[in-house]
């Protein structure tokens, strides 16, 4: 515990933030997943608490569209600061309450200050473009808020998952109601509110509202909140869309997707089991980009595989707040049962299990599946957990082919030490985001993200895509006096 904490668990007991804390109807526990203890309490919000929050940021909206633009630049940077200076404290919370390894924690508090920074460059940024006209007339196309945008984020990288919204859609001058998942108030949302508070951010602005489905409806639906962005899954994602699409809110969808690594003939083994390795089984595979399908050349299938299985045999399992460990926990009883029905059922589909496919309480072993085919759920579906499907290939069509047998890709990527072949498979992978010569989870923090299919609806944010996300355009033409028309 740090001599003078950061963090103030009693801010958040049965709390909201909402044009500062208040008081919620209900209490919401917070568990850690590696030991079953309780964490502390949070608020638990009612449709209710949307409206009132949607109204607050609407209000408070307007006169920060108009801030000076160092003005808001200087929120983000103070930001940034207090996540530095907290740095040890912030990941130790976040390695916590998302059942972590200690790196992982670390990683989003890094990351965070990088999309902070990342924030704090866009007020400063052209924010239109002088369009050509007619002499006598000034054309402008600008950039302009949507207002409120709603972020409905997940459980399993909350902190950044959240800030890489709440980050880019501040700085575009609009207001923002978070609901983080359930299981992470904190990382998702207490911990930002606690932050941009601190950092001077004007009342109204921030709103961080914890609660279950009823309560992101209510998000959704709400007409003063006129975007919505959500990360999660696709069947949550499906029903955020066609709400968003009535209300005809513009929405952008995250979803994840069965995300594929093509291993070719000519790779180094060594490196490749561990690209392979760290893809699938990082954060216990609870990650959108995880390396779900290993796709490798049949001529090397056997020593990958027995590369594969050792490392899966030896990684340890544990609480990564406490050990040296590579894996942490699923993060609840809900998940750990969805990926070993997954497990079990491929198996059962005639799936060969060569390592792994048990737990003791949530520590779910990491997992290796031969013979992995179309129709068994380990292929099918985005598992969210350490489970490594290998199938096999003859030839680089073969090898696209069955990288693009999925409803949607976010992700892929190809290892080869042939550069120029391996691009050229590459180029032809549908997904969002594909690499060569490394594994599927890659994040830069300026690069735009999303992908097609169940892993969205094909839009992005980060880096270039953040003006197009959380902006939109309007015309504005200026004369120095009015025409004389016809009529």
């Amino acid at each position: 515990m740090a001599a003078n904490p950061f963090l103030r668990p009693e801010l958040w007991r049965e709390q909201l933030y909402s044009g500062g804390w208040r008081a919620a109807s209900t209490s919401l526990p917070i568990v850690e997943p590696a030991t079953g203890e309780p964490l502390a309490h949070a608020g638990h919000a009612r449709p209710a608490d949307v409206r009132a929050a949607a109204a607050l940021a609407a209000a408070a909206q307007p006169a920060w569209a108009a801030a000076p633009p160092r003005e808001k630049a200087g929120v983000f940077l103070r930001v940034a600061a207090l996540l530095q200076q907290h740095f040890d404290e912030l990941a130790l919370w976040v390695t916590r309450e998302t059942g972590a390894i200690l790196p992982k924690g670390q990683h989003e508090i890094r990351e965070a200050i990088t999309f902070c920074h990342v924030a704090a460059a866009m007020p400063m940024q052209p924010q239109g473009q002088v369009l050509p006209s007619v002499p006598g007339r000034l054309s402008m196309a600008r950039r302009v808020p949507h207002g409120v945008v709603g972020v409905i984020s997940p459980f399993n990288f909350p902190l950044i998952l959240t800030l890489r919204v709440v980050g880019p859609a501040l700085a575009a001058g609009n207001a923002v109601i978070v609901k983080p998942d359930a299981r992470t108030p904190v990382s998702g949302g207490y911990l930002l509110a606690q932050l941009f508070e601190a950092a001077g951010l004007p009342a109204g602005l921030l709103h961080v509202l914890p609660g279950g489905a009823d309560v992101g409806e209510a998000l959704v639906t709400d007409a003063a909140v006129p975007m919505i962005s959500f990360t999660g899954s696709a069947a949550a994602g499906r029903r955020v869309g066609e709400l968003a699409a009535r209300q005809l809110k513009k929405v952008s969808l995250e979803l994840g997707g069965t995300n594929a690594l093509v291993i070719l003939d000519d790779a180094d083994l060594d490196l490749a089991a561990s690209n392979a390795a760290w893809g699938a089984w990082l954060h216990s595979g609870q990650i959108c980009m995880a390396t779900n399908r290993v796709i490798v050349h049949e001529s090397i299938a056997g020593a990958l595989t027995a590369r594969l299985v050792g490392k899966a045999q030896h990684l340890p399992v544990g609480n990564g707040a406490t050990g040296q460990v590579a894996l942490g926990p699923l993060i609840d009883t809900r998940q750990r049962d969805r990926v070993h029905a997954a497990v079990q059922a491929s198996v059962k589909a005639g799936a060969r299990l060569l390592a792994g496919g048990s737990y003791v309480g949530l520590f779910y072993q990491p997992t290796v599946l031969a013979d992995v085919k179309p129709g068994m759920p380990c292929h099918d579906e985005e598992v969210f957990g350490p489970v490594l499907n290998l199938m096999t290939f003859r030839s680089d069509d073969e090898a696209v082919a069955l990288a693009n047998h999925h409803a949607g890709g976010l992700a892929a990527a190809v290892i080869s030490r042939n550069v120029g072949r391996a691009t050229a498979l590459a180029q032809r992978l549908k997904a969002g985001m594909v690499h060569v010569n490394d594994q599927t989870v890659n994040d830069d923090a300026t690069n735009p993200f999303g992908g097609p299919g169940v892993a969205g609806n094909g839009n992005s944010h980060g880096g270039p895509a953040d003006w197009e996300a959380f902006t939109t355009w309007q015309w504005l033409t200026v004369k120095d006096t009015p025409p004389a028309y016809p009529f």
